[in-house]
């Protein structure tokens, strides 16, 4: 068809990129069709459609954030790659055409110095072993590297020498963290971190703004298409000055520390007031909002989404504000969250997604509550896979 694709020695065993061999224009043919059909006629009641999907110049080395398991192989190898589709067996990988260049061969000498030093993999089914997981974020405007080691354990063997050494084979690694992960689960992170080499943290920018993350601080993996996925949010707001804008589920406040910063840019100071139930996102959010000088603008609370919004719904929370900016997982938002938002009555509603069909599902609800669908933008930020997110903009109808 004249169309350029892309090709992998290990597409098929690893799975990951399961459109690798589609073109890319029909990719996004079909991710703009996926969105029609799940939005347009909620769009086309409301007097608006869905518009062109905003996808990648070149769809390749769009991930900054890379992760590997580790198994034990024969005559006392560490076996590193990728989990194949579907499955827990390893398929290893020397590169990746989607991650970031840096990434994969620091994740492969994590598993070389660990095999040199004795480090024993984690064995999955026996819960044995040390070694269970490696995670590499690299800057997309900065050269920061943030190496994640998750161990089965409060330390790794003959742990100084691991850092040495992986220090004189990747000096670009500017933190290395040790994360704790004892329990038997298929989640890569636990909860406990301790820094073994530099801050322990690493910095970014999207918009202009600068973020300080942190080893298991949720940040989108396409900064690239993450910044086309927040302008979207930060056009649609709309703001003006005065305005208060709730940024539900925030994280470590990157949307609403963009909107702050731009609204005072456009010389339209606005205040945001950002909901996450993780205590160790707050505070990076705190942290962003200072170190961007609008600590005076954005404040950050520790709630669950719903659990504030009903808080408001019953008096005991500020229900003064002019936008709703959400964010919510792949399971959506809540009914209950839903409604709180028409009892907060905002004139505008920004409904970020990453699973457009629960998005689909609460839109309805919204829509029942007394707001119309002003604009829907699918972005694709993952090329080559079957997954699309959207921007929906709502305005309220009643008076």
């Amino acid at each position: 068809m004249g169309y350029k694709t892309y090709t992998c020695p290990i597409a098929k065993s690893c799975g990951g990129c399961e459109w690798l061999a589609v073109p890319y224009p029909i990719q996004l043919r079909r991710k703009q069709e996926l969105v029609e059909g799940l939005l347009g006629g909620m769009a086309r009641e409301d007097g608006c459609s869905v518009g062109a999907i905003r996808g990648m110049d070149e769809p390749v080395a769009y991930r900054h954030k890379a992760a590997t398991p580790f198994a034990p192989g024969k005559g006392g190898r560490v076996r590193s790659g990728f989990y194949s589709a579907g499955t827990h067996r390893i398929v290893a990988c020397g590169s990746c055409l989607v991650e970031d260049p840096r990434a994969r061969g620091i994740l492969e000498d994590v598993a070389c110095v660990a095999q040199e030093l004795g480090i024993r993999p984690y064995q999955e089914d026996r819960g044995r072993g040390t070694l269970r997981h490696a995670v590499v974020r690299c800057g997309y405007a900065t050269d920061d590297v943030l190496l994640t080691v998750v161990a089965n354990g409060q330390r790794l063997p003959r742990e100084d020498e691991f850092v040495r050494r992986m220090a004189q084979l990747h000096p670009e690694v500017t933190s290395i963290v040790l994360n704790v992960n004892q329990r038997r689960t298929n989640a890569i992170l636990g909860r406990e971190c301790r820094t073994l080499m530099g801050p322990g943290t690493m910095e970014d920018a999207l918009l202009g703004c600068t973020f300080r993350i942190g080893p298991t601080s949720f940040y989108q993996t396409n900064p690239r298409q993450t910044e086309v996925l927040y302008q979207l949010a930060v056009d649609g707001a709309r703001l003006r000055g005065g305005m208060r804008v709730l940024d539900a589920y925030c994280g470590c406040g990157t949307i609403g520390i963009c909107a702050a910063s731009q609204a005072r840019a456009a010389g339209a100071d606005v205040t945001v007031v950002g909901v996450e139930q993780v205590a160790g996102a707050v505070r990076m959010a705190r942290g962003n909002a200072k170190a961007n000088g609008l600590a005076d603008s954005c404040e950050f609370v520790r709630a669950d989404a719903t659990a504030y919004m009903e808080d408001v719904a019953r008096g005991r929370r500020d229900a003064g504000f002019d936008v709703v900016v959400m964010d919510p997982p792949r399971a959506g938002s809540t009914p209950e969250f839903l409604a709180g938002v028409a009892h907060l009555a905002p004139s505008r509603v920004v409904y970020v997604s990453c699973n457009v069909k629960t998005q689909a599902r609460d839109l309805a609800l919204l829509r029942q509550h007394g707001y119309a669908m002003e604009s829907a933008v699918p972005v694709d930020m993952f090329p080559h896979t079957k997954h699309v997110e959207s921007v929906v903009t709502l305005a309220a109808t009643r008076a």
